[in-house]
């Protein structure tokens, strides 16, 4: 199966008189909730779909509750999962404070194995 993609036309941001440019962009085919995984998981193994959904929803909380607490989630071949801040700079080191970080963001890094998949998709323009 290809990865289906649309043409659209962008302006450059940093030449805004500049002719607009077409380019490709991914279209979603639809998504996999939760509970579906679950279920797909269970055809593989030994466990009941509700015993693998169990397990992904525990596997979400303490997601959530091991990045809170500053730690880098590491996923297998799927990657690692960290919080990121962006902070307003001051002149002296002692005058940074927590009131200085303006936002915050989950960075992901994709594994090795999950990169190297990117290298065998195969596209399709949409028609």
């Amino acid at each position: 199966m290809s990865i289906k993609f649309k043409v659209l036309p962008k302006k450059n941001p940093q030449d805004i008189t500049a002719p607009e440019k077409f380019y490709a962009t991914s279209i979603a085919n639809g998504e996999t909730s939760l509970e579906s995984l679950a279920e797909i998981i269970s055809y593989q193994c030994t466990l009941t779909d509700t015993d693998c959904y169990a397990v992904l929803r525990a596997l979400e909380r303490n997601m959530l509750l091991e990045l809170s607490q500053g730690r880098i989630v590491k996923l297998g071949h799927v990657g690692t999962f960290q919080v990121s801040v962006s902070a307003t700079g001051q002149d002296l080191a002692e005058d940074v404070t927590a009131t200085d970080i303006k936002k915050s963001r989950i960075l992901f890094r994709p594994a090795k194995k999950l990169k190297q998949m990117l290298g065998t998709l195969s596209y399709q323009k949409a028609s």
